[in-house]
């Protein structure tokens, strides 16, 4: 294998190309070779036996359906003469040469012997339905046909031709067992060769890519450490690690970019700022392993009420959040910030020394206003703790929203049972 270390990349490359589509010809080759032999197999087993036992059964059918009801009809006189002549002429011609055309099959010595026998009784019992025929030819009533005779004959043929049928379905059970062998065998050869071929053109192909694989492991590994030290300091720098939620740092990077692209647009931009009610309380009465239980449930539910690409959730600190929303005007960004303190309650977090409820509840300072070149983005996130304070001072479990990021701004506060305008 040395010629391989001695080869370039692109050779390299190339002879492994080579390999695979060697490999992949060989294995088309074999595949074709077997197919074909199971067809064989398959086309002996059918016509070998299939066909011998649908002949067998027409013919049967013919003496005792068509010829036996025939004649059971012309001894009652429902059919007429030349109806009985013609019907019992057509069906010795078709049992002729379905008969003629079951012995045209491979038989051995054996089967032979039987087949004289049968073919004896064909011909006997043919020559019943012709002497019918004679009569009727002649004009002669066949009311006085001896349905005995008549059913002795079709039992006696019938018997004949049902040793006939059992030994050929016998036969093809056992065409069947040796095609199934046949066919585990032909399976058996094509996993062992395959497998051979598989595992030689993988012993070269593993070969071939360690030896790529140590022509350009240095630069593998720098790029393995790169890629996971780069991930590692994304993940750091951008996401909080107890609630999985955006940070501070990326909110100061997202919402300089929103706001500047609502400008660009002169669209809405919307901000939440979201605090949990008493959680100093909480921590007091739960401990802080539940207080970072219950960050991780709002959390949650956050991300749960807030799942448009544009839409970004943040934990700025403590129990403090922030929701950024792009594109939503002042009366959906208020059924958003209303429905987001139902959830919160939905969730039913326990809360026995908060003032306001016997669950977790939120307190929502919203802005929502129309960026102009004009907007400040330090006015936004100024106007909206000012709008948390207001939801805070007018009883908690509320939100209260400004579109006018002046001083003379019109508020709106919904709290638990009632909707006020101020």
């Amino acid at each position: 294998m040395k010629f391989i270390e001695a080869l370039k990349l692109k050779s390299k490359l190339f002879f492994l190309f080579f390999l695979i589509t060697l490999g992949l010809v060989i294995i088309g080759i074999m595949g074709r070779s077997y197919v074909n032999d199971m067809k064989k197999n398959i086309d002996a087993l059918y016509f070998g036996s299939l066909v011998p036992v649908t002949e067998l059964n027409s013919i049967l059918n013919t003496y005792h359906g068509t010829l036996f009801l025939t004649l059971h009809k012309a001894k009652r006189g429902v059919i007429s003469k030349s109806e009985v002549f013609e019907t019992i002429q057509t069906s010795l011609d078709e049992i002729n040469k379905k008969w003629q055309r079951y012995k045209s099959h491979y038989k051995t010595e054996e089967e032979m012997q039987y087949i004289d026998y049968a073919d004896m009784e064909i011909q006997r019992t043919n020559h019943y339905f012709q002497k019918v025929m004679d009569l009727v030819y002649n004009g002669k009533d066949l009311q006085h046909l001896s349905i005995k005779t008549l059913e002795k004959t079709v039992f006696d043929i019938q018997l004949v031709l049902q040793k006939l049928l059992r030994y050929e379905i016998n036969v093809a059970h056992y065409e069947r067992q040796k095609f199934l062998y046949t066919y585990k065998d032909i399976m058996k050869q094509i996993g062992f060769i395959l497998t051979f071929v598989i595992v030689g053109v993988l012993a070269v192909l593993w070969y071939v890519f360690e030896s790529i694989q140590n022509d350009h492991n240095r630069l593998e590994k720098t790029a393995r450490k790169l890629k996971i030290a780069n991930k590692k300091l994304e993940n750091v720098s951008y996401t909080d690690t107890l609630t999985n939620l955006h940070n501070r740092r990326y909110f100061n990077f997202i919402f300089d970019r929103e706001v500047k692209r609502a400008k660009r647009s002169r669209t809405y931009i919307s901000f939440m700022m979201v605090d949990i009610d008493f959680f100093k309380q909480y921590n007091d009465t739960y401990g802080h392993i539940e207080g970072d239980m219950a960050l991780k449930k709002v959390a949650k539910v956050l991300r749960a009420s807030f799942k448009r690409p544009s839409d970004y959730v943040f934990r700025l600190g403590g129990e403090e959040f922030g929701i950024l929303l792009s594109d939503t005007d002042a009366s959906n960004t208020a059924r958003l910030a209303r429905e987001l303190t139902e959830n919160i309650k939905e969730v039913k977090i326990p809360h026995e020394n908060s003032l306001v409820c016997e669950y977790l509840t939120l307190s929502i300072g919203v802005v929502c206003c129309i960026a102009d070149s004009a907007l400040d983005e330090e006015v936004i996130i100024s106007r909206a703790d000012e709008m948390l304070y207001k939801a805070k001072e007018t009883g908690r479990d509320r939100y209260v929203i400004t579109t006018d990021l002046s001083k003379n701004e019109i508020l709106m506060e919904e709290c638990a049972t009632q909707e006020q305008i101020a």
